[in-house]
């Protein structure tokens, strides 16, 4: 029988060596903040959930080290072995990743390496498979995309300026990303030839590779538009709002002895309970064994706008069980009209609803919540990204709760609260027959699989989630489209929908 070869172990380093000057912080750019989590953080994320990736080195700017120690321990990201602090320029930074990934190696022994700016927080897993896999054949692989622009060549003549020399054929021409992925050996071996050059320098491995070792073929793997380096101040805005846009895939679901595991003796309160999505989530929880307090206008004569019924009813909920696990709110009015004609009255009911009672919801939920290091779970629309005619109260209150759950997931992740925010495309609800009337059979989402959906967020570790809940394409799965088509779909999708 043959011997089996094993799997060689794959390493991913993530380069976090530069500065924020050019986005004009006094920090480095990859401890700035978006979507309520710091750049490298999200990075890091990335790789901790990536299966092809079996540790992680991270290679700080000098003096932030201590930063990003307190958000991997925060974050318990299991797989980051080392923070060593990065060199003066790129190239250096890279030996010093060499040099700490041959330690502990046997002799003869190789491995993986991917190398990653930490800048770049919106890499797929897909990306990541692709180079893994393409090492399995390859010594050096690079991530790149086409250009939509035409690249032209330049000369300086004086005081003249710039002048256009060349126009390269824009067919042939791509943008480098990031990772870029080698045989440890390889990329090794290059780095002991580049030093033998006394004018060596280069602003990327692969150009290393290209040059010091001519014979290696270096593979191409297509990236992702979505996979953009934040470098320039307008970056920080679109990376947060790719953020906000490209929501979350929900976690897998469980299976049914596991619900009952995970919810059995769990309290579970539900405002907007009586009927729709709330009244669904309800039914499921209490099945798989929760203690569940369903709470509406019709059935408990619960109204979420008043602040003293809403603490009364999560008082009860704890003195009769002892505990408040999950705190759900799908509660919500829908007032279509043209802002200008409509009265003070329905103005005032759908901020008090829509924006003043989860905002309520929250600040009385939060001392239940940290005793149990629970979830509250809150819910958003379609048209949260873009405002439409006629819908002005309504997008913007649900635009607001997305940014409700960002800050409070960042707020509260000290004390072990998790918020996340459902999205469900246009969804078959008594709210919206009231607002559209019947509408044609199978054109809506059933409200049954937002509610097992908004069940498996809630027995999950995410937070600070917008997890989208849509019709699956029985021809393409979500999961096959790449991250920027999911975002521009998505989109593309809230232009007409609710």
């Amino acid at each position: 029988m043959s011997q089996r070869i094993a799997k060689p172990r794959t390493t991913a380093v993530v380069l976090a060596g530069g500065t924020g000057q050019r986005v004009g912080l006094s920090i480095p750019k990859q401890l700035l903040k978006i979507a309520g989590k710091a750049v490298i953080e999200h990075t890091l994320t990335t790789f901790e959930n990536a299966e092809s990736i079996d540790d992680v080195i991270v290679l700080m700017a000098p003096g932030y080290v201590p930063d990003v120690e307190k958000i991997v321990a925060k974050a318990g990201f299991t797989k980051v072995k080392k923070i060593i602090e990065g060199g003066a320029t790129r190239n250096e930074t890279t030996e010093r990743a060499i040099s700490a990934l041959r330690e502990g190696l046997a002799e003869g022994e190789d491995r993986n390496v991917l190398f990653h700016d930490a800048v770049r927080p919106l890499l797929s897993q897909r990306v990541i498979d692709d180079c893994v896999a393409a090492l399995g054949r390859y010594q050096a692989v690079d991530v790149a995309i086409p250009s939509a622009d035409t690249i032209i060549v330049t000369r300086t003549h004086g005081e003249d300026g710039e002048f256009i020399t060349e126009i390269p054929d824009r067919s042939r021409l791509r943008r480098g990303q990031t990772p870029q992925a080698f045989k440890l050996s390889t990329i090794r071996r290059a780095y002991e030839v580049a030093a033998g050059d006394p004018n060596f320098q280069a602003t990327d491995d692969c150009s290393v590779v290209l040059k010091y070792l001519p014979d290696v073929p270096i593979h191409v793997v297509a990236g992702d538009e979505y996979n953009m380096k934040v470098t320039q101040p307008v970056d920080v805005f679109i990376a947060d709002k790719l953020f906000q846009l490209a929501s979350t895939a929900a976690p897998a679901q469980k299976g049914e002895d596991a619900y009952r595991e995970l919810l059995t003796g769990k309290t579970v309160v539900i405002f907007g309970g009586s009927y729709g999505i709330g009244k669904d989530v309800a039914e499921l929880a209490e099945s798989y064994g929760a203690n569940v307090y369903a709470l509406g206008r019709s059935t408990t004569g619960t109204h979420v706008e008043n602040p003293e019924e809403v603490d009364d009813a999560l008082s009860k909920a704890y003195a009769e069980t002892g505990r408040i696990d999950y705190v759900v709110n799908t509660a919500g009015v829908l007032r279509i009209g043209k802002l200008a004609e409509t009265d003070n009255a329905t103005i005032e009911e759908a901020l008090k609803v829509n924006y003043l009672a989860p905002v309520q919801i929250a600040r009385s939920s939060y001392k239940y919540l940290a005793e149990t290091q629970g979830q509250l779970l809150l819910y958003t629309s379609s048209s949260y990204t873009r405002g439409r005619a006629e819908y002005s109260l309504y997008s913007s209150t649900k635009a607001a709760m997305v940014n409700l759950t960002q800050a409070l997931s960042d707020e509260w992740a000290g004390d072990g609260i998790r918020v996340n925010c459902i999205n469900p495309e246009r969804t078959a609800t008594p709210m919206r027959t009231k607002a559209f009337g019947q509408e044609p059979t199978g054109s809506l989402l059933s409200s049954e699989a937002v509610a097992r959906t908004s069940l498996d967020v809630l027995l999950s570790e995410l937070t600070g989630h917008v997890i989208d809940v849509r019709q699956q394409d029985p021809t393409a799965g979500a999961a096959t489209a790449s991250g920027f088509e999911q975002a521009l779909a998505t989109v593309l999708d809230r232009q007409d929908g609710m």
